[in-house]
Order: structure tokens, then sequence, then C-alpha cells
């Protein structure tokens, strides 16, 4: 198994960062999670429009599900056309993006397959054990499997015994971290700071973190170290480019 980082960056993208974007293959099977902004110019750097074998969304915010759009335009639009891409998302989360290009041959370009937060799901060669995470709008955090192998990823969310759950013994956590070590009260029930982040990731008996989701601007050292605080295993912040093997 093998992630590839196109994006980690919360909110809206910035020059260097696109918002959360990640490319998960196993056995020749290549998975993109949460095709957020600025996602698909990095995921072209890497695999063709036509080349996406499946899409998991964790939740409907446009951080992580709005480059899902030019995605389905350039295989609909493609010649010939690529066959129509499985969609894996919660019930209405992706309805406005696909709402973009209602009445075109985008609707022939998808198979969306919707499921309810705390439903398991194969998605290819990977199991997807979802579990409702807290945030504004309904979240899938998720445990997906293969040959032995655990990715936990969060979504966004906030403080959840259920993130524990999905990351026990995992050998990488992706975990929401928008903020450092302190997040605004009114935030609180809905996001995670990385100093939180690395404290679940200690309990869950994780091999290695990657933080997400930072706020734009965050210091990637800073993050970094306020994990390092609860968690003392390999730690790094998501950045364009970044390639892990998973065992």
């Amino acid at each position: 198994m093998r992630l590839t980082v196109l994006g980690g960056c919360g909110a809206w993208p910035t020059a260097a960062q696109a918002c959360s974007g990640y490319l998960l293959v196993h056995a020749g099977f290549r998975l993109l999670i949460d095709p957020g902004f600025a996602v698909l110019p990095r995921l072209l750097g890497h695999v063709p429009p036509g080349g996406v074998d499946a899409v998991l969304v964790s939740h409907g915010h446009p951080d992580h599900c709005a480059d899902l759009a030019p995605l389905l335009r350039a295989r609909a639009y493609a010649d010939p056309p690529a066959p129509p891409l499985a969609v894996h998302a919660p019930h209405g989360a992706v309805d406005a993006v696909l709402a973009l290009d209602r009445g075109t041959a985008v609707d022939t370009a998808y198979d969306l397959r919707a499921f309810e937060p705390g439903e398991h799901f194969t998605v290819g060669p990977f199991l997807a054990e979802t579990r409702r995470l807290p945030h504004h709008v309904p979240n899938a955090g998720m445990r997906l499997t293969a040959s032995g192998t655990v990715l936990a990823y969060t979504g966004d969310t906030g403080p959840s015994p259920h993130i524990g759950e999905l990351a026990a013994g995992a050998d990488l956590l992706l975990c929401e971290a928008t903020f450092i070590d302190r997040v605004p009260v009114l935030e609180a029930p809905y996001l995670l700071s990385a100093e939180l982040a690395g404290r679940y990731a200690a309990q869950a008996g994780a091999a290695r973190l990657i933080l997400t989701h930072l706020w734009p601007g965050t210091p990637a050292i800073e993050a970094e170290r306020a994990a390092a605080k609860g968690f003392q295993g390999p730690t790094t912040v998501a950045r364009p480019g970044l390639t892990v093997p998973l065992p």
C-alpha cells in the first residue's frame, strides 16, 4: 500500500498547497480520497483522469470534494470517455458538486454509492470501516485495510472516542489538526489541534502520524512539535508530493 499526499491545507488552497486530497494505491488499484480544492492538478502529476479507480469522500465541505467536478468533466469529455467512476460518499455529501454539471455528459460519468457513516463496505481491494465523527456536517472517519495494512483517516473531526477505534494499531493515522495546541471554544466540538492528534495517535498505538487540514499559514514545525508532546512515533505534516509506503 502506498499513500501520496496531493494536498493537506484546511479551508482554502494556497499558492503552495492544495486542500485535502490523497491517492492511496494497493495492488494496482488507485483510490482518490477527498478531492478538495486544487487537488486535480496535483493528481494529474501522478495519474491521468481515467486512471482513478474510485473516489472516497469523508464529508461534503468543498475543501474535501470540490475537485470531483473537474475530475468528472475530464473523464466525461475524454475521447473515448472513461467508464463511470465509483464515488463513495455520505448521503447528500456530493450533491452540490454533482449539480454543477447536471444535464450534461457528466451525468453518466459516475456511479454514486452513498453510505451512512458507521457502515462497512469494500472499495476495490480495501475494506472501509467508517464511523461518524463530530463535525459541522456529517463526517465519516475511516479505517482502510488491505492485505493486513491499515490506514486510518479522520476527515475533519472534533474530539471523539471513535478516533481511537479507527486508528487502533494502524500503520498510519492521517489526522485532522487544524490548530496547533488550542482550539477556539466555538470550534472545539468540531476540530482538533496537532497536540490532540498526537494524543490520539499514542492512545491508539498507531505506528505513524501525518497531520493534515492545518489552517493556511500554520508553520509545519510548530504543528509537529505540538504533536510530539504526546506521540513519540514518526510524525510529519501533509505536504504535496509526500509519499509514504506502508507495509
